[in-house]
């Protein structure tokens, strides 16, 4: 999938035509992925290549800064790397992030349409949800929208919602199921083990002091650190976890683990990382090729920089915090027998089979 940053950069091939969809795509569930498999489809059928424009920051995310009320911002359930990597999963061939900013904030509709769908893009079909708005106030809608394409010489068209087992499919649900910590529905809703990607960085190296003797080795409690790159994810506290991309080839198994995503209460918030949000991650056992023993100077067989996916399966409890170290030490230890109850139960499972949808049920 080829990723465009802003309209300046779109490439001739794009601007000859296009079948465009719209939206924010946050989580990129079932939803989204019914949207996206249409819209392949009537690409493929005008012979243009698919594109998916997106945002970043999320509009809300604008608006709430703008503002100075960060609690109109929502909770953000993916990373844009992990959007990006699930569109180019759908078989998108172009997305377009757009700045969301001052000037796209005060775009009219009828402007995004002449000067943006038109005179950039030169769409041949425009694919939206059933609650699309649009441009400056939120004033333009689905029946512009149509308009516009009988002028301009466009089709449009309107996806209806998906619904699994009843239940609407949207990103306020999948942010309310990973509030909750319901990681079964939230699979449900995706199609998919909730997962968070992102590459492996330096921490304050605190878990390789913590419960050496609980857990029986050198390197104690070490951890993979991955940076959430936004300050409000919609799921925290501590889960059982898989982490895929440490074994020696990609077809290796995952590894079982336990991880914390938040801001780490029990820790000073002015360590390395700033206070900002982390997933620690603790592998219930290590690969030879990450061998947590290894000092750092033999770094060419550390994890560090290494780019790794880690599956979010059970939560387990929120954050808490600890009176002292040994505390902490004693509530990991706790975690980490609770990861492997899990696991020994085989419930799993019911995550890891979780399949992603076929074109033919998308439609």
């Amino acid at each position: 999938m080829n990723i465009i940053r802003g309209l300046h950069s779109l490439p001739p091939a794009l601007a000859r035509g296009c079948a465009l969809t719209i939206g924010n795509f946050d989580g990129v569930h079932r939803g989204h992925q019914a949207m996206l498999a249409l819209l392949n489809s009537e690409a493929r059928h005008r012979g243009v290549p698919s594109c998916v424009m997106t945002f970043e920051p999320h509009p809300r995310d604008y608006f709430a800064a703008a503002r100075q009320q960060p609690d109109l911002a929502p909770a953000r359930i993916a990373t844009l790397r992990d959007k990006l990597s699930e569109l180019a999963r759908c078989g998108i061939d172009h997305c377009l992030v757009l700045p969301f900013n001052a000037r796209l904030a005060a775009q009219t509709a009828g402007a995004f349409i002449t000067e943006t769908l038109v005179g950039a893009l030169n769409v041949r079909y425009v694919l939206v949800g059933d609650d699309f708005c649009f441009g400056a106030g939120r004033k333009g809608d689905y029946a512009m929208l149509d308009a516009a394409g009988d002028a301009h010489g466009f089709d449009v068209a309107r996806m209806q919602s998906y619904e699994v087992h009843g239940l609407r499919v949207s990103s306020s649900a999948v942010r309310e199921a990973l509030g909750q910590g319901r990681m079964q529905d939230v699979a449900a809703l995706l199609g998919r083990p909730y997962g968070i990607t992102g590459h492996v960085v330096h921490g304050r190296q605190l878990g390789r002091q913590l419960g050496a003797s609980a857990v029986g080795q050198d390197d104690g409690f070490r951890t993979l650190n991955l940076r959430f790159a936004h300050w409000k994810p919609a799921a925290s506290g501590i889960f059982v976890v898989q982490v895929h991309g440490l074994g020696p080839d990609p077809g290796s198994p995952p590894l079982p683990g336990v991880a914390n995503l938040g801001v780490r209460p029990s820790l000073d918030p002015t360590d390395a990382n700033g206070g900002r949000v982390l997933l620690e991650t603790h592998c219930l056992s290590w690969p030879d090729e990450v061998s947590a023993s290894l000092p750092l100077h033999r770094g060419q067989r550390e994890a560090y920089g290494k780019i790794v996916r880690v599956d979010l399966l059970h939560k387990l409890h929120d954050e808490l915090t600890y009176s002292d170290l040994d505390a902490l030490t004693q509530g990991i230890a706790r975690d980490c027998a609770d990861a492997r109850a899990f696991f020994a139960q085989g419930r799993h499972l019911t995550h890891t089979q979780t399949r992603r949808q076929t074109t033919r049920d998308r439609i």
